[in-house]
């Protein structure tokens, strides 16, 4: 059987690491990274994002930079998030290959050549999927499960379980990326939304090298929503069937009421009864207005029109403006 013909090696690859407080990493991930990026393309660079470090992250990327001038640092204002600091890695990044990766060494490096092998072979996005999540606590790894079921049943478009942003993209992705202006960014649904010819590759996820976690459960709860809310209606379309099935039940009800009162008379009121049901719709309706307001809150967000990031200073190619 022929071999496929493969498309010649990337000229240049663009790794993205948004990057909070990773100093105690920076020294290792460098040593294994380049190189594998020497080994697969003919150039790269290495576009660090300094998302509103308090420790000594961009003093060691500077430090590194003097080393190896294919590291290209953006230093943003403050923390904006790791949305933000990925959508300005997108933004600025120059490769005909792009793989966004974190800097912690949970994203092994040695993966890479075997993405880089996948888009030789044709195909635009290379997932990286974890083995499995034994390493985490069992209650963050069936919430995980819990969300990836219900987002991909209720959203328009299927987020891969396991499958975090490490992944390859080539060129055509990252314009298409580009063009997407939301501002409330969930940028694993936005790589799904894109689409584009995909295939997957697997990797066991390493204990991080240094440091903590940013994301407290907490803010992932908070993200959970943020995915949610940003490719589905179903939330607000909901409370449509369960105010129809309550006002069912209460006119139902009510004739029970009425034949009872025909039939038997009047009894004495249940005022227990009463302030249940009260209540329990005010509950109902104070929850729907929450599910309201997030939807609300976003078009607020978006109707600002604020930037999504501010780089207080881009650290470049001395030939580059």
């Amino acid at each position: 059987m022929e071999q496929p013909l493969l498309k010649p090696r990337p000229s240049s690859l663009t790794i993205i690491c948004p990057m909070k407080n990773e100093a105690g990493n920076l020294a290792a991930f460098f040593t294994r990274l380049v190189p594998v990026l020497e080994s697969v393309a003919d150039t790269y660079e290495i576009l660090c994002i300094n998302d509103g470090s308090s420790d000594d992250t961009l003093p060691q990327l500077l430090l590194a930079r003097e080393h190896n001038p294919h590291i290209r640092i953006a230093d943003l204002s403050r923390n904006f998030g790791k949305e933000a600091a990925l959508t300005c890695g997108i933004e600025l990044a120059r490769g005909d290959v792009v793989i966004p990766m974190d800097a912690d060494l949970q994203h092994p490096p040695e993966v890479i050549p075997d993405m880089v092998r996948h888009w030789r072979e044709g195909f635009e996005v290379v997932l990286a999927k974890r083995q499995s999540r034994e390493e985490e606590h069992w209650a963050r790894r069936t919430t995980a499960g819990w969300f990836y079921r219900l987002q991909n049943k209720i959203s328009e478009v299927d987020i891969p379980a396991d499958v975090g942003d490490f992944r390859l993209m080539d060129r055509k992705v990252i314009e298409a990326l580009k063009r997407l202006p939301e501002r409330r960014r969930f940028m694993k649904g936005l790589f799904a939304w894109a689409g584009f010819r995909q295939t997957m590759v697997t990797f066991v996820c390493e204990p991080r090298f240094a440091g903590a976690s940013n994301f407290s459960g907490w803010r992932l709860w908070n993200f959970a929503l943020e995915g949610i809310t940003s490719f589905s209606t179903v939330p607000l379309r909901i409370w449509t069937y369960i105010g129809s099935t309550i006002a069912a039940f209460a006119l139902v009800y009510a004739i029970f009421l009425l034949l009872k009162t025909l039939i038997f008379g009047r009894d004495v009121p249940g005022y227990a009864s009463l302030i249940t049901s009260v209540l329990f719709l005010g509950g109902l309706q104070l929850a729907g207005l929450g599910v309201l307001g997030e939807y609300i809150g976003r078009i607020y967000g978006e109707v600002k029109q604020r930037p999504i990031y501010i780089v207080r200073e881009l650290y470049d190619f001395p030939d580059r403006t």
